[in-house]
Formats: C-alpha cells, sequence, structure tokens
C-alpha cells in the first residue's frame, strides 16, 4: 500500500495550521530565530509550505504554483491543502525514473521521481516545519510532539527530563 504525497504534505500542513491556531496570541514568535544566521518562524513555516508545492506539482507533471500573496499562513497553507487535495491521484502514476527538477540554494537538482520525493523534498519539508516547531518551543509555546505529528498524546505538564511532574496518559 502506499500513501499519496498529496495526503502526507496535506496531513502535516494541518498539523502546521493547528500549531499556528495555538500561537495566535503569540505574534512574537512570527519574527522569532534559532540563531541570527537562520530563517525566521514565518519564514520556516512559508519554506515548509513551499517544499509541498515543489515536490507535489513537478510529480504530477505540472508547473509549481505558489500561495506565497496569501494575506496569512493560515490563508498560505488552506490554498495548498485545497490544491494538493484537488490533483487527481493518477497524475502520480507516472514512470519512477522521471527526472524532476528543482533549485536547491545555487543548486539545480535533477533527480528520478522517487529519490527527488524520498531523498530531497521530503527531508526539506521536514526540516522546514522542525525549525518552526523548535523555534515556537524555544519560545515558550505550549505545543508538544503530539502537536507536531499528531499522535502522541501526553497529559498536561508531562516531562521525560522531569519524571513524576505529570504520569503519561
Amino acid at each position: 500500500m502506499t500513501i499519496s504525497a498529496p495526503h502526507v504534505f496535506c496531513r502535516s500542513l494541518r498539523q502546521l495550521s493547528a500549531m499556528l491556531d495555538k500561537l495566535a496570541a503569540q505574534p512574537q514568535i512570527l519574527t522569532a530565530r534559532l540563531h541570527p544566521e537562520m530563517l525566521p518562524f514565518a519564514s520556516q513555516v512559508n519554506a515548509a509550505i513551499s517544499f509541498s508545492l515543489r515536490g507535489c506539482c513537478p510529480l504530477a507533471g505540472l508547473e509549481v504554483v505558489s500561495f506565497s500573496d496569501a494575506s496569512t499562513l493560515q490563508e498560505q497553507i488552506a490554498q495548498t491543502i485545497a490544491y494538493l487535495a484537488a490533483i487527481p491521484a493518477q497524475r502520480f502514476d507516472g514512470r519512477p525514473d522521471r527526472l524532476c527538477m528543482d533549485r536547491a540554494g545555487f543548486a539545480d537538482i535533477v533527480l528520478p521521481a522517487d529519490e527527488f520525493l524520498h531523498l530531497y523534498i521530503l527531508p526539506n519539508f521536514y526540516f522546514h516545519f522542525s525549525m518552526a516547531y523548535a523555534i515556537a518551543r524555544s519560545c515558550g509555546a505550549q505545543i508538544g510532539k503530539g502537536d507536531f505529528d499528531g499522535y502522541h498524546l501526553y497529559a498536561p505538564g508531562f516531562s521525560f527530563e522531569k519524571p513524576g511532574l505529570a504520569q503519561p496518559v
């Protein structure tokens, strides 16, 4: 059984959207960074969104689109999810050795579709998603691993670092 690329991205983008909802009362996080030479939170979110489109569009044989002109990150995520969900599944049925192209910094990337998705697009998508999560956590946001992956569940106040504070659920 194969899970489609749009499904993977849409699920993670919904998790990212839910985290943004939790961060709405902390607008300072949008400009926060882990390091002065790294992108701020809002740019990390934007990059994750971009990689979902930069991956799915070539894999579906479509021109890469962008919704970066949306007025908010939430709107950009919603437009991206709607676009990805509307791509017919058969568009992804191409030969696995077909070449997909992108630009990585100053490097031109040309890889077979499988490598393009698994070795380039997914790692970059999750890198930027993880950086956004890390920035939010470093700013004291009340989010956890369950907010990131949608599966983990811990009792409020639970900590692996301070056992006994709360019992696991």
